[in-house]
């Protein structure tokens, strides 16, 4: 019984990776306002969760405290800036440029937090830029610099995220999903104007909404509870890979080959670091965006 929910486990977490991977493909689709977006696609994910919730834990989510405002502000603020970075520039570029969040969280813990910072975190942090001067190299001639920034600060989003996470205590983590995805909802309001509801748009829309985020959210935050921490590292790492490629099959959208290289070497940087730490008790990043 143990092997098998084991199995199932890792299955849940391989389809949360591969839904989440789609959204480059599904946002590019939609050709809406970038916060119109954001806000749809948070208020559909956002039903869909808090049926789940509803019906899995016989409960609402708690009323948030500080803590969980927090961390649901800057999930906000991620998805606006990932969405629009999609926008903006390939999605290799925003997924891979997004996935140096770690690097920012432990950047951010050692210098405001006081946090220990070794040899080895230096050395994955100096790597880390390297790859992402690479993005803005390849980017100088071809546009796309806005995108790509917007993307790292996507990242560093992610980042603040995760080190909210830690202070909060007794809280299922969808929670947060949930309460992020309803104050991106709130916010998108202004922007839901003039939609033009195409048949094109509402299934990218709807996609994105139950399956990309909705559902992703919900295989990922049940199958975590039952892998080691080395499978949850490295089986959301699809994301990224999977992503451009899914923009290229369905769009015809290539990366730079510097972008390339850069995402490489971030990815690579990235998942030794994890690995290397897998022995610590930190959370696991939150994926998807």
């Amino acid at each position: 019984m143990f092997k098998n929910q084991r199995i199932i486990a890792i299955l849940f977490v391989v389809a949360a990776s591969l839904l989440w991977s789609t959204g480059g493909l599904l946002i590019k689709m939609v050709s809406w306002h970038p916060l119109a977006i954001s806000g749809m696609r948070s208020g559909i994910s956002a039903l869909v969760m808090l049926l789940f919730f509803r019906i899995v834990y016989k409960r609402f989510p708690k009323k948030p405290d500080k803590f969980v405002w927090l961390a649901a502000f800057n999930y906000m603020i991620l998805v606006m800036l990932f969405v629009s970075a999609n926008k903006l520039t390939t999605s290799a570029n925003a997924i891979l440029l997004q996935f140096t969040s770690p690097i920012w969280a432990l950047v951010i813990g050692g210098i405001f937090l006081k946090e220990k910072f070794g040899k080895k975190d230096y050395t994955t942090v100096a790597i880390v830029f390297v790859g992402m001067i690479l993005f803005f190299i390849g980017d100088i001639d071809g546009g796309g610099i806005i995108g790509n920034i917007l993307a790292v600060l996507s990242g560093i989003s992610m980042a603040l995220m995760i080190i909210s996470l830690k202070k909060i205590q007794n809280r299922k983590p969808i929670e947060i999903v949930i309460w992020g995805n309803a104050m991106m909802f709130v916010a998108g309001i202004p922007f839901y104007g003039g939609l033009s509801f195409t048949g094109t748009n509402v299934i990218g829309i709807l996609l994105l909404g139950i399956f990309q985020l909705g559902f992703s959210y919900i295989f990922f935050t049940k199958g975590i509870e039952h892998v080691s921490v080395l499978e949850g590292i490295l089986i959301p790492v699809l994301e990224p890979l999977l992503n451009p490629l899914w923009v290229f099959f369905g769009t015809g959208e290539k990366p730079g080959i510097l972008a390339l290289v850069g995402g490489v070497i971030v990815v690579s940087a990235v998942v030794y670091h994890s690995i290397v730490e897998v022995e610590v008790p930190e959370p696991i990043q939150v994926g998807g965006s």
